[in-house]
């Protein structure tokens, strides 16, 4: 905004309320407030990341101008300190009770103030915005600080920073240290706007115990091109890693009289268990979301072991099981379900209380008549999108009911499909007994979210899992009881070392495995963990008793869900306690900041939390639902009313310009066509063939009867398959397998999934992308073209084509390292090849022999799609299979 700040004769605070946060970046005004320099700094010790984000920004327009300081953070995050300075003086954030800064609150939201300084901006992350006027001339240095502990999930930790500058950055600099002591096994890089020609601004060196990330673009680098001054660093920057571990009672680590026990073993058998899907069926179910869910389940269904035993229960007025009794997951018994899963629609009300009832009893039932197997796990999955409306409606009663009937037995996980389902009612039926609740944000990814969270606990490890430590040697220990350990996650447990503690810190975990109890051991000498953490460039002071605090805030939030009204004030005033004494901003502290006098603008916020329901994703730029309705030119005052606007089959009311335009057609002379040249084509498929008088060959498929196994090479372990759509004359999808990377590819008209032990990544197409992970090389550019490559192996591309014969392409380069075992419908053109010389009549036409087969070959024009849309002309030798 341009317009000078106006004056005021009182200091202004800013009042940040309720934040727990997570990366973004700075905004400002092109020309007018320029960003000189932005570092970000974040250093990993022992899975505990410290992140300082500092942005110089410059008022060099001659008058008085806002700056805007903006960041993308982690929603799991704590915001440890934001400050200003200001022509040299430094406006600090200072940490308070939310009582004690209601006040300020209230007088701004009186006042008509925005209240939007914190907002939830995605799944993973909330963005935290502060603007303040600037003099002509004067400079403004930001610095926020956030902390947070990285989970381990499906095997890898992620550290994810969101960088936007919205501008070229003279001085743009990202650092990443990363510090493990039990040694780092794995390393891979990620971005959403790294580029080819930007990859050299990237650094990234790594011994056994530290990795240091580094991206430094210059100011070309940072250009979209020569003409253009608009910056192309504007997304995602991700790193994974994961530790070495071994069968063991894990790693004890301890800096300054406190310590950390992380608990992850490896090599543990997969408890059986026993699981119940509820699945809301109800209206407000119809269409995609019932969709996504079938799909989902019958994706699920798949993965279930057949030492598990399972049964559906789906509900809408009334709930219905599959089964009368829990099934084995034999391999007919999973199709049988498949096959009811293919059969749930949606219609009726919500009855979720009947649902989990019957859920239990179903367990109840199978225990009673002893067909739980001895030392097996048991769960319930409960997948719904809105409120109970049928039967018992009350929350609190079915909260009560559920938990009474479960009775600590069984662990119960809630899905909340959507934002119209309550969160905070999933969230405590799902604490209440053991497990956990997870929002399913509505997009084109829903059913592999959906397969991602069962991929979380669909391999238990352990179950009764209790730490213990000498009493003479440690004190306020984190929780340190857990019900169950999935395989890819991890145990943490922290605590202080007492004064006049020993020279070696001993601990037993002990569990449930199968049909017998087992301990784990292990020690840490204390005088060595100490020393680990003495070298100042990796380590910030204190961070493990920071680590601590941060895990002790964090369990006690979540007990405080499930907590009776009794125990929340005591809970309440210890977690109050830590936030206040650490600094950390949470959703009992606030954060006032003081702002310099003359800005009368008082900036609140409220931190979004995610049991805020109600609130629904409105197209950007619209203020209001009607607003957006109003701007389609159908539904808006404008246009015409809804009554009027015709319904379609399934009942429901479609947006339409009604205008009518007149056609005048004429008819050719009898006896003559009008002379149209056929359009060009794209080919099925191009393979260029190495070592060939013929560089290229066009294959189209005319005959395709379900997956076809296109390409396979043992040798560089690379298999691709595909489903190819005669009609459509496209790829319906198309699988790209690195066997030794234990890594997949699929590919369809929608997105790009790339799962690598059980974790799912989903890309959209036409999204920037740049990862860097052992073996592998990922890039997708804005033209659609993802390009799988590594120095030794071919180069394998996915394209989605929207040129003339739109859909799914598959490119190959650096075809001379397939190795002489290739096979496959393509990959049998990459073995020896023998050309019969053209007929002496037509030089168009030739025989190419493969493996014996005889194939027709005809010279034709077909469009290259190899190069961005809408292609060029080529002359290739087609084949048809």
């Amino acid at each position: 905004m341009n317009t000078p700040a106006p004056a005021c004769a009182c200091g202004i605070v800013l009042v940040l309320l309720s934040l727990l946060t997570g990366p973004q970046t700075t905004t400002a005004q092109k020309n007018d407030i320029d960003i000189y320099s932005l570092i970000v700094d974040s250093k990993v010790s022992s899975r505990f990341a410290h992140t300082v984000i500092t942005s110089r920004v410059v008022n060099r327009a001659d008058t008085m101008q806002e700056a805007t300081f903006q960041m993308e953070l982690p929603k799991k995050a704590f915001i440890t300190n934001f400050s200003m300075i200001i022509d040299g003086v430094t406006y600090p954030g200072n940490i308070k009770e939310k009582a004690a800064a209601q006040q300020q609150y209230s007088e701004a939201v009186a006042r008509g103030e925005s209240a939007g300084l914190v907002k939830a901006t995605g799944r993973k992350m909330e963005q935290f915005q502060v603007s303040v006027s600037v003099a002509p001339a004067a400079k403004v240095t930001f610095e926020l600080v956030y902390e947070e502990l990285l989970k381990r999930h499906l095997g890898l930790y992620e550290l994810l920073l969101k960088v936007r500058p919205q501008q070229l950055v003279k001085h743009l600099q990202m650092d990443i240290h990363i510090f493990e002591p039990q040694g780092i096994s794995f390393l891979e890089t990620e971005s959403t706007f790294l580029t080819n020609e930007l990859a050299d601004a990237l650094t990234v060196s790594q011994n056994k115990t530290k990795a240091h990330i580094r991206f430094k673009p210059t100011l070309s680098q940072q250009q979209k091109s020569p003409e253009q001054q608009d910056t192309v660093v504007d997304g995602n920057f991700i790193i994974r890693y994961d530790v070495n571990r071994t069968l063991s009672g894990g790693s004890i680590q301890i800096e300054n009289g406190y310590f950390v026990h992380y608990f992850a073993p490896e090599g543990l058998p997969t408890i059986p268990k026993n699981v119940i899907f509820v699945i809301d069926k109800s209206g407000s179910m119809q269409g995609k979301k019932i969709q996504q869910t079938r799909e989902a389940l019958i994706k699920i269904l798949d993965d279930l072991s057949p030492k598990d035993q399972f049964n559906l229960v789906s509900f809408s007025g009334e709930a219905t099981q599959w089964m009368p009794s829990l099934m084995p997951a034999s391999a007919e018994n999973v199709e049988k379900a498949r096959s009811y899963a293919s059969g749930i629609w949606a219609q009726g009300g919500t009855n979720i209380n009947g649902a989990m009832l019957m859920a239990v009893q179903l367990l109840d039932k199978a225990n009673q008549e002893e067909l739980l197997p001895f030392g097996s796990v048991s769960l319930i999955i409960l997948l719904t999108d809105g409120d109970p409306t049928v039967g018992e409606t009350n929350p609190k009663n079915i909260q009560k009911n559920v938990q009474d009937a479960i009775d600590g037995q069984y662990s119960l996980f809630c899905l909340g499909f959507g934002f119209d389902v309550s969160y905070a009612f999933l969230e405590k039926l799902a604490l209440d007994n053991g497990g956990l609740a997870r929002r399913i944000y509505e997009d084109s990814d829903s059913a592999l979210q959906l397969q991602d969270f069962y991929q979380e606990v669909a391999n238990p490890l352990l179950t009764a899992v209790a730490f213990e430590y000498p009493s003479n040697t440690v004190e306020e220990v984190t929780q340190d009881n857990f019900q169950l350990l999935f395989k890819g996650s991890e145990m943490v447990v922290a605590g202080k070392l007492r004064d006049q503690g020993p020279d070696v810190l001993t601990a037993k975990v002990n569990g449930h495995l199968l049909m017998q109890n087992i301990t784990f051991q292990t020690e840490a000498k204390v005088a060595e963990q100490e020393k680990e953490f003495q070298s100042p460039k990796y380590i910030f002071h204190n961070f493990m008793e920071r680590l601590w605090a941060y895990l002790t805030i964090q369990q006690l939030l979540e007990k405080i869900v499930s907590a009776s009204d009794a125990e929340k004030q005591a809970l309440e005033t210890r977690a109050l306690g830590l936030s206040l004494n650490y600094s950390f901003v949470t959703p009992l502290t606030s954060m006032v900041i003081t702002k310099p006098e003359g800005q009368e603008e008082s900036q609140v916020a409220e931190k979004p939390v995610e049991n805020e329901n109600r609130h629904r994703d409105i197209p950007s730029g619209s203020g209001s639902a009607d607003s957006w309705l109003a701007n389609r030119g159908g539904f808006g005052r404008q246009g015409p009313s809804l009554e009027s606007a015709p319904a379609g089959p399934d009942g429901v009311f479609y947006d339409m310009d009604l205008r009518i335009t007149e056609i005048t057609m004429t008819a050719p002379p009898p006896g003559t066509s009008p002379a149209v040249p056929a359009p060009i084509q794209a080919p099925s498929v191009i393979l260029p063939l190495p070592g060939q008088s013929v560089d290229q060959l066009c294959v189209d498929i005319k005959h395709s009867q379900g997956p076809m196994n296109l390409l396979s090479d043992p040798d560089q372990g690379v298999e691709v398959t595909g489903q190819y759509e005669m009609e459509k004359a496209q790829f319906s999808w198309i699988e790209v397998t690195f066997k030794n990377l234990q890594l997949q590819v699929r590919a369809s008209p929608e997105h790009v999934v790339v799962t690598r032990n059980r974790r799912n990544s989903v890309y959209k197409w036409k999204e920037t992308l740049f990862s860097v992970m052992p073996g592998l090389k990922m890039t997708m550019d804005e033209a659609g073209l993802l390009l799988l490559s590594s120095p030794d192996r071919v180069t394998i591309g996915l394209l989605f084509w929207d040129g003339p014969g739109q859909g799914l392409r598959l490119l190959l380069r650096d075809t001379d390292r397939f190795s002489s075992h290739v096979s496959g419908t393509l990959g049998q053109f990459y073995q020896d090849l023998l050309w019969e010389p053209p007929a002496a009549d037509d030089d168009s036409k030739r025989t190419l022999s493969v493996q014996g087969h005889d194939h027709s070959a005809t010279r034709e024009l077909k469009l290259d799609y190899q190069e961005k849309a809408p292609g060029t002309e080529i002359s290739c030798w087609s084949v048809e299979l």
